[in-house]
């Protein structure tokens, strides 16, 4: 079940309630269990999440280093808090706990790539580039 939806998220880029009825009815599981699964993994969204996914590190290395104001950075260029995505579908932003590179904290992901040392400046090239 686990793979089938983690294949559904990654075609889809979230899980709909019909998608998860769908699974239920082919796997002959209570919907109920299939969105308790779905609902745990942070891997699987049951929203709509946007083209491009930006997470931000926020554990402690990260935060030493300035991540939180990265953050809010973030959160102001973009006009979404941490689990929104943009009107327009092209950013969804979150914050994560730990991404495990402390050593080139602070750390933003944008689209699976890592960008260490991140500040300010380096913040606005990445979310244009992005764009």
């Amino acid at each position: 079940m686990i793979q089938l939806l983690l294949d559904l998220q990654e075609e889809f880029s979230w899980l709909s309630r019909d998608a998860l009825q769908e699974v239920s009815l082919r796997l002959k599981i209570p919907r109920s269990r299939i969105f308790r699964v779905a609902s745990f993994y942070k891997a699987m969204s049951l929203s709509p999440v946007g083209r491009h996914k930006v997470s931000v590190c926020m554990g402690t290395a990260c935060q030493v280093r300035g991540a939180q104001r990265l953050l809010d950075k973030t959160e102001m260029k973009l006009g979404i808090k941490p689990g929104g995505t943009t009107s327009d579908g092209n950013f969804t932003l979150n914050r994560v706990n730990c991404l495990g590179c402390c050593a080139i904290g602070p750390v933003v992901v944008v689209d699976d790539v890592y960008h260490g040392r991140a500040d300010s400046k380096k913040l606005d090239k990445i979310l244009n580039q992005a764009q």
